[in-house]
């Protein structure tokens, strides 16, 4: 799960980060109301969206006046902001928030991650900040460092030292440093986090380290735990498709291609995208229903699928364990009649009652297919879709 900058400032401040004083704005008269308080030469406007890259778009601007900041906040407020992480329609923003500027010396970068490959927690540190890592990491390796922590041990000072001479930092700076680490490290444990992000962790004329932007992400399958990271969650910034069969407990993610794709399992969800892929095809979705899949699961599966005006065909992967094939067989049927859906259909069983299920399938006279096996089913919808 994402949450806005100013909530990651929020738990930043929690844990001893230092960020720029700032609040939440939701109209120009609250906005210019919060800049006469932060009492500074000029301040920041941002755009609050779970997406990065907001600057080049227009959702950071510079205000150096109160009346250019009702003019940017107005013109950010109640509008869709599609940046590089965004799809094309972008995502609403119903809040900017207003920042005091600070005169910057340097912009540097700092992150903590999982790195799987060495089962450990990461930090990451660049003394390029204010940029991709990305481009970064392909142009200039030699700028990154990267330190792991033991699980045992917990973050250690000569860690932080030494990511603290990598930035050029000296003085009260590597205490600072430190502190922000440290903040950055216990956040990710208490919370369960899946990344925490400074970018740019600016270095002020002063000397003062500021966490100028924050990202935070936190593991999905830890939320149950953590009902104040819950009461966060902002469900205008994300598809409405997937909040649906989170609802039904089942998970949903939007593709570009045009072909429906409802399976039960990850991994075979996984599985059943490659081949259409592999023949040619596109998947629409990344849709899988669970084990216990239903009448009722099925056909609000549907619904998400033809929710999407580019799905021409589905193809439905279901393996029948405890669910046995001819039960599940009915539901398809069931739910096929109640949504009344006009697109090709092919349906893969396997499993538990197998063929009568697909007995049951090419007797009901609709407008399915019962394939014999995932490559057959595949190379059928992959036509299927093409003929629309």
């Amino acid at each position: 799960m994402n949450i806005h900058e100013y909530q990651a400032k929020q738990l930043f401040l929690n844990y001893g980060i230092p960020i720029p004083d700032g609040k939440l704005a939701s109209s120009a008269e609250n906005a210019v109301q919060i800049a006469q308080e932060l009492d500074g030469g000029s301040w920041v406007v941002k755009a609050q969206i779970h997406a990065g890259g907001r600057g080049k778009v227009g959702g950071v601007k510079l205000a150096k006046t109160t009346a250019e900041v009702a003019t940017f906040t107005n013109a950010m407020l109640g509008t869709m902001l599609a940046t590089v992480q965004t799809d094309a329609a972008g995502l609403p923003v119903n809040s900017v928030l207003i920042e005091k500027t600070y005169p910057i010396k340097r912009e540097l970068y700092l992150s903590l991650v999982i790195d799987r490959a060495q089962q450990r927690i990461a930090f990451i540190a660049s003394a390029t900040g204010g940029m991709d890592i990305e481009a970064v990491s392909e142009h200039s390796p030699e700028k990154i460092v990267t330190v792991h922590i033991h699980p045992a041990a917990g973050l250690q000072a000569y860690q932080c030292r030494k990511i603290a001479y990598t930035l050029a930092l000296q003085g009260a700076q590597i205490k600072t440093l430190e502190k922000i680490m440290q903040g950055m490290y216990q956040l990710f444990l208490d919370k369960d986090a899946s990344q925490i992000e400074i970018n740019p962790l600016i270095e002020a004329d002063s000397g003062e380290l500021l966490a100028l932007d924050a990202k935070i992400n936190f593991d999905d399958n830890a939320l149950s735990a953590h009902p104040d990271i819950m009461a966060m969650k902002d469900g205008s910034q994300e598809d409405d498709r997937e909040n649906q069969a989170r609802q039904f407990g089942s998970v949903y993610i939007t593709l570009d291609g045009n072909i429906g794709c409802m399976v039960n399992g990850a991994g075979l969800a996984m599985a059943t995208m490659d081949i259409i892929k592999l023949k040619g095809g596109q998947p629409a979705n990344f849709l899988d229903v669970g084990g216990g899949t239903d009448p009722e699961k099925v056909a609000l599966a549907f619904k998400l699928i033809l929710s999407d005006s580019n799905v021409k065909a589905i193809l439905i992967n279901i393996f029948g364990g405890i669910v046995k094939c001819d039960a599940i067989a009915e539901g398809i049927l069931a739910a096929v009649k109640e949504t009344a859906i006009s697109l090709p259909i092919v349906v893969r069983l396997e499993g538990t009652n197998a063929q009568l299920g697909r007995d049951l399938l090419n007797q009901s006279g609709l407008n399915l297919t019962a394939a014999n096996d995932l490559d057959h089913a595949a190379e059928q919808i992959v036509i299927l879709a093409e003929a629309q």
